[in-house]
């Protein structure tokens, strides 16, 4: 058991933004555990609510399962005490299943679990794939609504009264409706996040259906931009937010969307920027253009300065 109960992780989301760290790289792709630590050093000054490592923008689908332990174990080694450590779990449901128990023995305070890999699945056994990770670990669980794992309303809801320590559900389809109706007919019964990439772009939107929170990827290299616009949409400052999406979200997105698997591509590039590379991106994801991070660099230097 890690340092949140399951009800305390499942509140504790809201107390702040999430932050998914990038999973830094050597040149040669190997995990560069200094420059990871050190990163998460830094950022632990703006008391994120929660880490999670690796998660998607950390590349856990592109990582070894060796280099996910060791990603992990090099998290729960320098997060503060205010931020929880969320380990990551996914692909069939023995491999999540161990994972799950070796997030456990590593000290993580709850667990992020991705979907299922390649195969196509029904709702059932979705739902007994959750349940038997649930049942493999006592940490509490964020489960992931995200390409093949697209939950119903009744689905979240049997999760949701079968096991105590599914506490959170983050929707990174872009399905407001599902949203909307989990609020409704669970109340704060989980912890709904806005988890889609880029979150920022509709944060406002996510929050007025009763999600809680959302998760920050730019957290990675403008954490005080983040900072400043998530204090912006939970104020209602609807002017603030306009002026930060026309300046800087919109821009960065216009970039993203040149080619899949850029969401990752693009933060690595923000990093970079603001003199904290964290390496390549791995493949299969590849990194931005010359040209496209120059683009990048000219908007991160505009919010900097």
């Amino acid at each position: 058991m890690g340092r949140f109960a399951p009800d305390e992780l499942r509140s504790h989301f809201a107390s702040n933004l999430s932050c998914f760290p990038v999973t830094h790289a050597t040149d040669d792709f190997e995990f560069d555990r200094d420059g990871y630590t050190d990163h998460l050093e830094l950022l632990s000054g703006f008391r994120p609510a929660a880490i999670t490592a690796p998660g998607g923008t950390g590349e856990f689908f592109s990582l070894r399962l060796d280099e996910v332990a060791e990603v992990l174990r090099a998290a729960v080694a320098v997060a503060p005490e205010h931020s929880a450590v969320l380990g990551s779990a996914g692909y069939g449901t023995s491999t999540a299943i161990a994972l799950a128990r070796d997030a456990e023995d590593a000290g993580a305070d709850g667990l992020f679990l991705l979907p299922p890999y390649l195969t196509e699945f029904d709702q059932r056994g979705l739902i007994e794939h959750v349940k038997a990770v649930c049942a493999a670990t006592s940490l509490g669980v964020l489960v992931y609504h995200r390409d093949r794992a697209r939950f119903t309303v009744d689905s979240v809801t049997e999760l949701a009264e079968a096991c105590p320590n599914f506490i959170a559900f983050k929707d990174g389809i872009g399905d407001i409706d599902l949203m909307a109706k989990l609020s409704a007919r669970l109340g704060d019964r989980l912890a709904l996040i806005d988890g889609m990439p880029t979150a920022e772009i509709n944060a406002a939107a996510y929050l007025a259906v009763g999600c809680q929170t959302y998760s920050s990827a730019v957290f990675n290299f403008v954490p005080e931009w983040a900072i400043g616009f998530h204090d912006a949409v939970t104020s209602g400052d609807g002017a603030e937010v306009s002026r930060r999406l026309n300046s800087f979200v919109i821009p960065l997105l216009a970039i993203r969307d040149r080619r899949p698997g850029y969401a990752v591509s693009i933060i690595k590039a923000g990093m970079r920027a603001v003199g904290r590379s964290a390496g390549p991106t791995r493949l299969p994801l590849v990194d931005l253009l010359p040209d496209e991070y120059d683009e990048v660099a000219s908007l991160v230097q505009a919010v900097a300065a």
